[in-house]
């Protein structure tokens, strides 16, 4: 049985990404540990981890990940097998004792059958940590797709929500999902955004061979799905490019992701591999390296019903950077970003030009683009980092476990590693 207190065990799962490379997720663990608590997390294996591991003082459990492709059925497939996993983990979890809460973070929405198992059988309480809008993933990946598939993600969405005895979202738009869509009270949704750690997250040495020759650099880091807009980005270097002859700009694309293979084949079609360095994922030393060297950060994720209202990890990170951003003019986008972003319009005739006049413009403009990346800079160590989001969350779990008022152990000092950074492998749209 566990030393600690019932009350001070915690479990979360996650099946999006592995864990600690799931930077939210992380974050969110550590502050939970740091304040006493036993954390527990279920996950899928990343590449070179283990099924059984203590990280830092944070138990991960973690099964072979099966994803077989193919458009619907795949993820249903993948789904199915995620669910049986993570319950077959998280009953080897209780056999060290009960936990007191249970958190499930989405995609997908499929954990609420093991909350509610746990409730019955422990009376464990149930977080829903609101990573994506799952329905409005499906319309924005599957356009004019059929709506067996909608309907049924609606459904589940719904009841997780009704199980849910506190929903953390990760944004505003998202907390009223919740409360309009899932007919959550508001006094049970707490807004927790995933701010990026200024400690961590911060321009180091540039190293000017990067830039591969050319004046400029602009660098995109994130994941390469459908929804993501890495075409658009390869359509935007190509206009800039072979359209208007600008030959001064390099582009770093990295990260992986479902569309990689074909997004590599399309910049050669187009022959920008002298322009266009697309790696894959990367280390944390090349990544720092980059961001470091870069003079603006790309955010090309088009308007659909999803990304109008999830503000993306990388944006952030690139304000972290003191990078200018290049953004289509979506809500949270500029919501989070203000100032420190140029917008695009995604609606006009031709949102890649529209795209690429903003991007010329700034990068002729170096006045007005280090101002924007001191205004970024400052917008993440005054507002959005970590450390102003996370007496929200760990209010939550305070609440719900009756441990209002006791005193704080000593916040562990912060390590710095490949956790820190997801832009090789973290999700391309979680909400901040």
């Amino acid at each position: 049985m566990s030393t600690h207190p019932p009350s001070q065990r915690v479990l979360i799962i996650v099946q999006n990404l592995p864990v600690p490379f799931d930077r939210r997720v992380w974050l969110e663990a550590t502050t939970l540990r740091d304040a006493g608590y036993d954390v527990t997390v279920v996950c899928p294996q990343g590449h070179g981890t283990g099924r059984f591991q203590q990280v830092e003082g944070i138990t991960i459990r973690a099964y072979r990940p099966y994803a077989p492709g193919g458009g619907a059925i795949g993820y249903l497939i993948e789904y199915v097998w995620s669910f049986l996993a993570t319950a077959w983990l998280v009953s080897a979890a209780r056999r060290q004792g009960r936990f007191a809460v249970l958190q499930a973070c989405n995609p997908p929405d499929i954990f609420w059958p093991i909350a509610r198992w746990y409730r019955w059988r422990d009376h464990t309480r149930f977080v829903f940590d609101h990573h994506d809008l799952c329905p409005e993933l499906y319309e924005s990946r599957f356009p004019g797709g059929p709506t067996l598939p909608l309907r049924g993600l609606k459904a589940l969405e719904r009841a997780t929500f009704r199980t849910a005895d506190r929903v953390v979202s990760t944004n505003e738009s998202y907390a009223a999902v919740a409360h309009e869509r899932g007919d959550v009270e508001t006094e049970r949704i707490t807004v927790v955004r995933t701010g990026p750690d200024p400690a961590r997250l911060r321009a180091g040495q540039p190293k000017p061979s990067l830039k591969r020759g050319h004046t400029y650099l602009a660098a995109y880091i994130g994941v390469m799905g459908p929804q993501d807009g890495v075409d658009i980005l390869l359509a935007i270097a190509d206009h800039v490019v072979n359209e208007l002859g600008r030959d001064d700009i390099a582009f770093t694309v990295m990260g992986a992701g479902d569309c990689w293979a074909d997004l590599v084949a399309d910049r050669d079609r187009r022959g920008l591999a002298e322009h266009v360095e697309m790696p894959g994922r990367v280390s944390d030393e090349e990544l720092m390296a980059v961001l470091s060297t870069a003079d603006v950060g790309l955010s090309p994720d088009p308007l659909n019903p999803l990304n109008d209202v999830s503000t993306m990890n990388k944006t952030m990170e690139y304000m972290a950077f003191g990078l200018p951003v290049i953004a289509f003019d979506l809500v949270e986008t500029r919501v989070s970003a203000g100032e420190a972003a140029s917008y695009a319009d995604p609606r006009s005739e031709d949102p890649v030009a529209a795209y690429a006049e903003a991007l010329l413009a700034l990068l002729d403009d170096p006045a007005r683009s280090a101002q924007m990346g001191r205004i970024g800079r400052e917008r993440v160590e005054q507002r959005l980092a970590w450390s102003h989001q996370s007496p929200a969350y760990l209010a939550v779990y305070d609440e719900l476990t009756g441990r209002v008022g006791v005193p704080r152990p000593r916040t562990a000092e912060p390590t710095r590693d490949a956790r820190d950074l997801d832009a090789s492998a973290g999700p391309s749209r979680e909400a901040v």
